[in-house]
């Protein structure tokens, strides 16, 4: 026999403050199936792909060592990687990369898009990173690699960015973290040029960072102001993202 229920229940003490939700166990990817985007895959291996190609051809018309110390060719091979890891895990639906990583790649890639086209690709004597002292030929090997490396990758990532990758993904407080490795560049680059002769002809890869024609007063006032410069790029990205429509539902 069962007690007979009470006529009057008490009132219960109410919760003191708002309810605290607790972090649900379960992933989303248990409750939506993840999406394979082939496409996308497909279009992110061609951009890996051009950057590794601008860099063997460059490997290939230069000495490796010049090469490599160049901030393009860096940007380019971080891009290349950034782009294969990106490309299989939109093929196999998996976690994007984060948005640290793939905002920091967009943003060098960019750098070296505008540094050569608004103060390299006409300066006297023409840049070239493989010492020569003539302009290069249009649709010849070595204008082609810089056109590679400074125009199409760049313009693919951004286009990746802006077609492929939803918005809202970059934040304002990783702008200042994306200075460091082109402050880590700058130590580089003048680490460089004193352990070689003052006669090596690449001993400064950048005519903006030639201590030895400018001082290192000067050199270091330009590198402030493109360091300004590039922070203000930085911040224009993150507010770009948040301002420009999702181009895709889900992650990619």
């Amino acid at each position: 026999m069962t007690a007979p229920i009470p006529r009057d229940i008490p009132d219960l003490p109410a919760v003191p403050g708002p309810p605290v939700l607790l972090h649900a166990p379960v992933p989303a990817t248990a409750v939506v199936a993840p999406v394979r985007r082939p496409t996308v895959a497909l279009l992110r291996l061609l951009t890996a792909v051009l950057a590794a190609v601008g860099v063997a051809l460059e490997l290939l018309l230069g000495t490796p060592a010049r090469t490599m110390s160049y901030f393009s060719i860096q940007a380019n091979i971080l891009l290349a990687v950034v782009m294969l890891l990106s490309a299989s895990r939109a093929r196999r639906a998996r976690r994007p990369l984060p948005s640290a990583v793939t905002g920091a790649t967009l943003l060098y890639v960019v750098i070296t898009a505008l540094v050569y086209h608004l103060l390299l690709a006409h300066t006297t004597p023409p840049f070239s990173m493989t010492g020569a002292t003539t302009a290069p030929l249009r649709w010849h090997g070595q204008w082609a690699t810089l056109q590679i490396l400074h125009t199409i990758t760049p313009a693919a990532a951004v286009l990746d960015w802006l077609l492929l990758t939803p918005a809202a993904r970059l934040h304002l407080r990783q702008a200042a973290t994306w200075l460091l490795y082109p402050l880590a560049y700058l130590v580089f680059s003048l680490a460089r040029a004193a352990f070689l002769a003052p006669s090596h002809p690449a001993r400064y890869l950048y005519p903006f960072l030639d201590a030895g024609a400018h001082g290192y007063r000067s050199t270091l006032a330009n590198a402030l102001l493109i360091g300004l410069a590039i922070y203000a790029l930085a911040v224009l990205l993150v507010a770009l993202d948040h301002t420009r429509p999702t181009p895709v539902r889900r992650r990619v």
